[in-house]
């Protein structure tokens, strides 16, 4: 069997971040054996690929795409063309798409291990010019979860510090331990009641929309939050703390927090189908823009977009936004996330590579956010081990990049 094939591919049941179930794939070729395991959200798009139970994902790993592997050069582009001609579906729900991903990401991992590559390394290998590296990703760190992510007790899901300039990611890493201490004791020294969210922040109860970024901007000067926009849309409305927002007042609020606070990325702002207020918005903040003489406020599409082509296409065509949330698992293969990237970057909009809240020990999105030179990494706090070994990761891509110069 020749050195570049599958050898072996089976799927296990592992757990993730919050204690439940996931699966990890083993694949090897004759000398080189790889992992790769599959996150999970808790806040998803209306258009994710379907993650089918982890008992059946397993099962389908193993009995009806791991036939058809053995034998095959391991080769991402080519085992992705046949997962989604086994599963048959848009939206992978014949086989799963936490199957076909955990397959798919082992499959470039293999390719990788045999081209004796950096994973990040062999990504920029893979022939697309716009993912040639620019520099290292900028830190989007959730360090106050709210919403979904830590039962509503916040009034937007993801409160982060933004750190680093592309220039290197250890200084970010550094500063980044010492503000989540120093917020740490503020809130303490502020009597608050602390509890974790889901992806490793603090947690605490306020209605009062402009408290969590009076707290974040004493501490430091760019700010991003993740509104998850879908989770308090009901009737035509968005409901804020007890408040009823129309679409141009919800944009209001946005336009003043902008103002107010060092809040340079906005993701999700409205609900996933509610094209009209992407538009507005977004032109809303390129205008403010223009106005004050800096950069363009991110308008970034996640559970609009859902690392989808066409969905991208269509933000693209309706300039609904200028940036994009990748997560791989919401679209099911690595060709499928790589070709999303591609779109955005050929757009002139800007990727930021993201975890999600049910989180595994696989450091993949780090060598990917290098990979393709993106804008931004979404990795949580330091403080889950799941969330930790993506940093470490960072650490090290930084120094196989020196070790080039």
């Amino acid at each position: 069997m020749s050195m570049n094939t599958i050898k072996k591919c089976k799927a296990y049941k592992i757990k993730d971040s919050r204690g439940d179930e996931t699966l990890e794939v083993e694949m090897s070729s004759n000398g080189h054996t790889v992992w790769a395991s599959v996150p999970a959200g808790k806040s998803t798009g209306s258009r994710e690929a379907v993650a089918l139970p982890v008992d059946e994902a397993v099962w389908n790993v193993n009995r009806v795409i791991s036939p058809e592997l053995i034998g095959k050069k391991a080769d991402v582009f080519e085992v992705d063309d046949l997962l989604v001609s086994l599963d048959g579906t848009e939206n992978k729900s014949n086989l799963g798409a936490n199957a076909i991903l955990g397959v798919s990401l082992a499959t470039l991992k293999l390719e990788a291990k045999i081209a004796n590559q950096p994973l990040w390394k062999h990504i920029q290998s893979l022939g697309h010019p716009v993912s040639k590296s620019v520099g290292f990703p900028r830190l989007f760190v959730n360090v106050l979860n709210g919403g979904a992510h830590a039962k509503f007790r916040l009034p937007f899901q993801e409160y982060m510090f933004v750190l680093g300039n592309g220039m290197n990611v250890a200084g970010p890493i550094n500063q980044l331990q010492t503000l989540f201490e120093q917020l740490k004791k503020k809130l303490e020294a502020e009597g608050k009641e602390i509890k974790m969210g889901d992806e490793g922040g603090f947690s605490f109860e306020s209605d009062d929309i402009e408290e969590p970024f009076n707290i974040l901007s004493e501490l430091h000067d760019k700010l991003a939050i993740d509104v998850a926009g879908g989770e308090f849309f009901e009737n035509g409305e968005y409901n804020v703390c007890g408040q009823k927002y129309s679409l141009e007042k919800l944009s209001n609020l946005y336009e003043l927090l902008v103002k107010k606070y060092p809040l340079i990325s906005i993701e999700d702002p409205f609900a996933d189908n509610d094209f009209e207020a992407f538009a507005f918005v977004t032109k809303k903040m390129r205008d403010y823009g223009v106005i004050s003489q800096k950069e363009d406020v991110l308008v970034v599409g996640d559970d609009l977009t859902t690392t989808n082509p066409q969905m991208i296409a269509k933000a693209v065509d309706g300039k609904l936004i200028n940036a994009v949330l990748i997560k791989p698992n919401q679209i099911g293969t690595i060709s499928e996330t790589l070709k999303a990237i591609k779109m955005t970057h050929e757009a002139g909009l800007k990727t930021i590579i993201s975890h999600r809240s049910g989180e595994t020990m696989d450091s993949f999105i780090a060598d990917l956010a290098m990979g393709v030179g993106a804008f931004g990494l979404k990795a949580g706090t330091m403080f889950q081990s799941e969330r930790k070994e993506k940093y470490d990761r960072l650490l090290e891509i930084e120094q196989e990049v020196n070790s080039e110069k």
